[in-house]
């Protein structure tokens, strides 16, 4: 592996010093540098597969972005990784489908914890093992939004390995399991779902670093099968921001009296 005979990280291609302690773990690639205009002297540090890292600052503090690609699998590579690179507290910031029908396209759904529906945990920790947020980051993108004026919702979040099989369950051969599972998280009170906060809560646990997720809610199928508004939006600005206010409160209460 020459990366690794390099001090270089296999996959994301960074090293010690490339990244700061605070990093943004946006899913697609496309949005990191769309993140990294909101930093200070942002540059781009490497671009490997679906991996993609701009550096720069946030109020004189070194803060980076890294894609993660779409699932547990490249989201967990990305975590262990940059954990040994150096950083130590992670914001997802991506986009889910809202599952309970007072929320709507457009909405903030921050997590305070995640559905295990996804296997890359489950070769970190046993089922029984919670997958949580950190609170202290769960509080800072409270207040972000709540300093924005963004609607935004917390709770337990789904996460799952199959898109379509959220979808499209009736088509699967399993319809039955996903059909009535999805059933009970809803009935449990489930804000939303995605497909990364799962792996990476448990993963930051075993490493002993601090990880929290905000998403921007696409659509919700759900207000769509009463016939109620369902708005589709794209636009994950708004989650961006909470998630660059986020890190500015943290900033704040990480510094030293």
């Amino acid at each position: 592996m020459k990366y690794a005979e390099e001090g270089v990280q296999y996959h994301i291609g960074i090293k010690k010093g490339d990244v700061g302690r605070y990093v943004i773990l946006p899913g697609d690639p496309k949005r990191c540098e769309k993140i990294a205009k909101y930093f200070e002297d942002a540059k781009l540090v490497a671009d490997n597969r679906e991996y993609i890292t701009y550096t720069g600052y946030l109020d004189g503090v070194k803060v980076s972005v890294t894609s993660t690609g779409i699932g547990g699998p490249s989201a967990a590579i990305a975590l262990e990784e940059l954990v040994k690179s150096g950083a130590d507290t992670f914001l997802r910031v991506g986009t889910c489908g809202g599952m309970q029908t007072e929320i709507m396209g457009g909405d903030i759904v921050i997590a305070t914890g995640a559905i295990r529906m996804e296997g890359t945990s489950r070769e970190y920790a046993p089922i029984e093992f919670p997958a949580v947020a950190d609170i202290d980051i769960v509080n800072a993108l409270i207040q972000g939004a709540k300093d924005l004026g963004e609607k935004y919702h917390t709770g337990i979040v789904q996460c799952k390995d199959s898109f379509y099989g959220q979808h499209e369950p009736e088509t699967k051969p399993v319809s039955y399991e996903l059909m009535n599972k999805w059933e009970a998280w809803i009935r449990l009170g489930c804000k939303a779902s995605e497909m990364e906060s799962a792996a990476l809560f448990v993963v930051g646990d075993y490493l002993r670093v601090r990880v929290g997720s905000a998403f921007l809610v696409v659509a919700n199928q759900e207000r769509e099968k009463v016939g109620l508004e369902n708005p589709v939006v794209h636009d994950t600005d708004a989650a961006i921001r909470v998630a660059i206010e986020a890190i500015r409160n943290l900033i704040k209460t990480d510094m030293p009296e």
